[in-house]
This record gives structure tokens, sequence and C-alpha cells, in this order.
């Protein structure tokens, strides 16, 4: 890669240097002023063809990046007044031709290029960078063959977006004005230049917002088309533009893409719902041709009129053909008379019988059925009977609940611990009320509680008995192997 530079020489103008004995002394501000005049005004227009890199845009709006070949970089600033129109957006690794003037950063003793203009350097950059962008686009899924709209059999009204002067337009209305006249809405666009993908993406928002109007201006496009002539690749680049693409994806309208001749192909022709060749074949597309409707509609005049003559003849013949097999209706109404009053006179002896059976059959169980007094004495000996069994199963279970009650008093009262004590022995409860067992539970001293038959009595412990060796043999109950339980 080769860097060309093409300069505005001022070299007649920059004033000699000074002899080293008369060099002034100078801060480096007003080194850094003098450095700048200098570059900016040798350096004011300058072309270079590089390489993008490192391309950022911060919350200003100022676009920064640097351009570079084999040998070189150099920093490059695009202020944001100038941004929106550039022709070409910097992207990394595109290689373009920058236009503008050198200039000087004192902060970081750097010098840099102002951008006024980008261009693409050659058709293989620009096939570069819309191979990049058609792969990013497609993995995004705005190109899914599943998301393409019908296009309407016989649109009323047709959107066109193009320019509203030249051939295309004149095209468009001409092909439709032959093949079937509809209601055609222009919306004029660039369809060239700095500013042409936004024109035409603002034209596919509107037309497609007319939707979401509940009284628009205009009737609402059953069709859109999307057309351009032919030209060369740089010509055609507002329709691959990023923001032009998306709006063609999300439009809800269905919509043709037209732009330059057959072997032309943008962007914009896979994100459409349908590609025409032509401006011309867009329209062909969008509508259907009058006079082979108005065939189809003659022929089909034809075919229905002859069908409802046959029709009509085949009724004819079958109802010529009723009446012959239908015998006279007066004597078939007169046969149906005579038929209803036999059938009526049989109906009503046949009622008679059925009443007189129902009758016998009442006068049967009136002879079978209790009177009212039988039926209320049976019920009274029913309750007296029922009465009589309920009072002795209630005297025989409170017989039975008394015995068990008194049998459970008596186990009761031979358990009790009384009936220990009224044999002579005593119940004898440490001050801290728990049951004194053995001899050495409590010391020298302490009180004791000591409960007998009839009332208790307080005493003071004294030295064990010296007769005692070992209480615990002495004493069964504390035997741990014994199987007498606790007295108490």
């Amino acid at each position: 890669m080769h860097k060309v530079i093409i300069l505005h020489s001022m070299q007649d103008e920059i004033p000699p240097p000074p002899s080293a004995d008369n060099n002034p002394i100078l801060s480096l501000g007003e080194l850094s002023q003098s450095l700048k005049k200098t570059v900016e005004s040798v350096f004011d227009q300058v072309r270079v063809r590089a390489e993008v890199s490192r391309p950022t845009r911060p919350g200003s709006g100022h676009i920064y990046f640097t351009l570079k070949d084999d040998s070189a970089t150099l920093d490059a600033v695009c202020w944001k007044a100038v941004a929106p129109q550039l022709s070409v957006q910097p992207e990394e690794g595109l290689e373009v031709i920058a236009t503008g003037k050198l200039t000087t950063y004192p902060g970081r003793s750097k010098y840099q290029i102002i951008i006024k203009e980008l261009e693409l350097a050659g058709e293989g950059a620009l096939l570069k960078q819309l191979e990049e962008r058609k792969q990013r686009l497609t993995a995004e899924g705005l190109f899914d063959p599943t998301k393409k709209q019908k296009i309407p059999a016989m649109p009323l009204v047709v959107g066109v977006i193009t320019s509203p002067t030249g051939a295309v337009i004149r095209d468009i209305l001409h092909r439709l004005g032959e093949r079937f006249p509809v209601h055609v809405i222009v919306w004029p666009v660039l369809v060239q230049g700095a500013s042409a993908g936004a024109e035409i993406t603002a034209a596919i928002n509107g037309f497609d917002a007319l939707k979401d109007m509940p009284s628009p201006p205009v009737p609402v496009p059953d069709i859109v088309i999307v057309a351009r002539g032919g030209g060369a690749l740089e010509d055609l680049m507002a329709f691959n533009e990023e923001n032009v693409v998306r709006a063609v994806a999300a439009c809800r309208l269905p919509l043709i893409s037209a732009v330059g001749h057959e072997t032309d192909t943008t962007l914009i022709d896979f994100a459409a719902d349908l590609r025409a060749p032509t401006p011309t074949a867009a329209a062909e597309l969008a509508t259907p041709v009058k006079a082979d409707l108005l065939a189809r509609l003659n022929d089909l005049e034809t075919r229905l009129s002859r069908n409802l003559t046959q029709r009509m003849e085949a009724s004819g013949q079958h109802l010529r053909n009723l009446h012959r097999a239908l015998a006279d209706p007066d004597m078939a109404m007169s046969s149906k008379h005579q038929q209803l009053d036999i059938t009526a006179e049989a109906l009503s002896r046949h009622l008679d019988n059925i009443i007189r059976r129902g009758v016998e059959n009442l006068r049967q169980y009136d002879t079978r059925l209790p009177t009212p007094i039988e039926q209320i004495t049976a019920l009274q000996t029913q309750v007296t009977m029922l009465s009589q069994r309920m009072c002795h199963w209630i005297d025989a279970k409170t017989s039975f609940i008394e015995s068990r009650l008194e049998q459970a008093s008596r186990l009761l009262e031979a358990s009790s611990f009384q009936k220990v004590l009224s044999r002579g022995f005593a119940l004898v409860t440490g001050a801290d009320g728990q049951v004194m067992r053995q001899a050495e539970q409590y010391g020298d001293g302490e009180d004791i509680l000591i409960r007998l038959s009839h009332g208790q009595r307080k005493a003071v412990l004294g030295e064990v008995a010296k007769s005692i060796k070992n209480p615990k043999k002495s004493n069964l109950n504390s035997n741990p192997n014994s199987n007498q339980g606790d007295l108490f």
C-alpha cells in the first residue's frame, strides 16, 4: 500500500531561519503556535490514501481514527458538523482517500489531519466493505427468507420511493398505466449523494408509519417500490447503507427493490420482500395485466352463464318429471282426510279404554291401602317398642359402667401408699421434698419430715447407727437386681 499526498506548496512564503547568534528564546506555547501556523499554512489542503484504523465515536459526536500504511501513521479527526455529511463513514480496515488540512495538537506535540471528505480508494475496497456489512447483517437475521411478506395480487395503492425527475419514475408510471391503473403515491428522494441514504430511510419509515395513523393524510400503500436507475457501484452506495437496509427489513408494508440494471445488486435487494431486475419490472411484479384480468373475467362470465343455463334446463326437466309422477292433489288430500278421521276415532276409543282401566285400578288400590288411623296406630306401637328397647339398653350400659368404676376404685385403694402407712410404715422426705431411701442420703443435723398414717412430724437427723454396716445389703428395695418395685 502506498500513500499519495497532494500538497499546496508555500515554501516561498516560509521565512528563513534566524542565525544561531540571533535565535530568540521562545516559550513552549509560542513555539507550538508558530509550528501550528506553519503547518496549517503549508498543508492547508491535503489528500491522503491510507487505511482506517481504530475508529471511535464518543458522545461528543466527533469521529477519531488513525490513517496508516506500511511506513507511517497519521491521527485523524472529523468534527461532528462534518461527520454526517461524509459520503463514506470510516470503518476498521477500510482503504480511503481522505481530504482535509494538517494541524498540530500542542497538548501532545503531535500533528493530525482534520477530515473534510472521505472517499473509497478503488472499487475493491468498496466491495470488501459491502461484503463485510452483508455478512454482519445476515448474521443478525435481516435477510431471513422466512420473514419475507407476500406481494398482494391486486394492489389499489402503490407507493414509489425514487427521484421525482428522470426516466425511472416515468417508466414506472407508464408501465402501471398500461397494465393496471392504480393510485400511485410518489415520495421524492435523492438517490445519490451524501444525504441520499437518510432521505430514503425517512421515506420508507414514513410510508410504514401511515399504518399507525387513524386518519392518514394519504392512503396507505398496499405495496412500496424503492427504485433507481443504473450506475456505477459508487452511485448505488445509498442503497447499501446500513440504515436503509434496516429500514427495508423493518418495513411492515410489502416492499419491492428495483435498483439499477439486472446485473446490479445492492444490500436492500436481500432485505426486500421481492427484488425486481429493473424499475419497469418492479411495476410489472407489483400489478397484474388489466387486459388479462378482463379476458379472464369475460371467460368466467361466459362459463357462468352457460352453466346457469344448463342448470336451469336440467331443473325444469326434473320438475316436469316430478309433475308426471305425482297423483291428483285433490284425490291425495281426500284420501289423507279419510285416513285422519279413522285414526281420530280409533284414538278416541283407545283413550276411553285407558281411562276406564285406570279407574278400576284405583278402586282396587283403595281397598288395599290402610286408613290414616290404622297407620298412626301402627306407628305408635313401633315407637313404644323402640322406647322400651332403648330403656333396657341404657340400664344395662349404666350397670356395666358402675361395675367397672367400682373395680377400678378398689384397685386404686389397694395400690395407695396410705394403706402401707396404716400398717405402721412411715414416709420420710428431706427438706428438698425428695423421698429418703438410704441412711447416708442426707447428713447429720438436716431437717426431715416423717409422714405417718395419721399426721406427720418433723425431726432432725443424728449420726448413723453403728450396727448398720452396709445399708445397701440391708435394704432390699435398693438392690438393683431386685425385681420388686419402689413402694413409694
